[in-house]
């Protein structure tokens, strides 16, 4: 699937409903090395963590959870040679335990991650209306690196719905966060027990959120 989040932050910058696409949870990469080792990996959250040198797949802040396909806790690992935990680091710089076999897994965001992002987004988003040469600046709509494109639509009320996706994804997200901004008229403001800026909990706006995916990634599919 082409998008990878959607998050929604209500007017004082706090995240009120996420989404996550899970497909990346299955993704694992495996590679022999040659030493010396030519990605670079540092300890990042209590995990070995890319920091550079991308290649076959090999992403920034893909994580290694296995070693000649014994698994990771932290730093330490179970040898198979010879049934020793032995630590990471310590492993790959030495030369006779290459080849050496990684496994590599895409990172997982946290709760705490998503809420960090939610409020530093909204904060970015002030300071970027405020210092635009352009009078009454809408503020950040479209944000854009190699990975990923980030858009932004802000309703009247100043809620923001925020969506992540490929590079590869149709120039159609702005409408796409539009239906989103519509699913949250139709089945949380109009909902008498739910109260405006606080965590969007309805079956209904999930349902209907799902079924929006299923057509912009159908959608994705044909403009590809």
């Amino acid at each position: 699937m082409s998008i990878y989040h959607i998050f929604v932050i209500n007017r004082a910058g706090s995240l009120i409903f996420e989404w996550e696409n899970k497909s990346d949870e299955n993704i694992k990469i495996e590679k022999t090395f040659a030493y010396p080792l030519d990605i670079h990996i540092e300890m990042i959250d209590s995990k070995p963590t890319v920091v550079f040198g991308e290649r076959d797949g090999i992403r920034l802040k893909y994580i290694v959870n296995a070693v000649n396909g014994q698994a990771i806790r932290g730093s330490r690992f179970i040898s198979e040679s010879n049934g020793e935990e032995q630590d990471f680091f310590e492993y790959v710089e030495n030369v006779d335990n290459f080849p050496i076999h990684l496994a590599f897994v895409p990172p997982v965001l946290s709760a705490n991650d998503k809420i960090i992002i939610a409020s530093t987004f909204h904060s970015l988003y002030a300071i970027a209306a405020q210092v635009s040469p352009t009078a009454k600046s809408s503020g950040i709509k479209l944000l854009e690196i190699t990975q990923f494109r980030l858009h932004c639509f802000q309703s009247i009320t100043g809620i923001k719905f925020i969506v992540v996706a490929s590079t590869t994804s149709p120039p159609t997200l702005d409408i796409f966060l539009r239906k989103v901004y519509e699913l949250y008229a139709d089945f949380a403001l109009k909902n008498p027990f739910y109260s405006i800026d606080m965590p969007i909990r309805c079956d209904k706006f999930d349902e209907g959120l799902k079924a929006l995916l299923e057509k912009q990634e159908k959608s994705n599919i044909v403009t590809l």
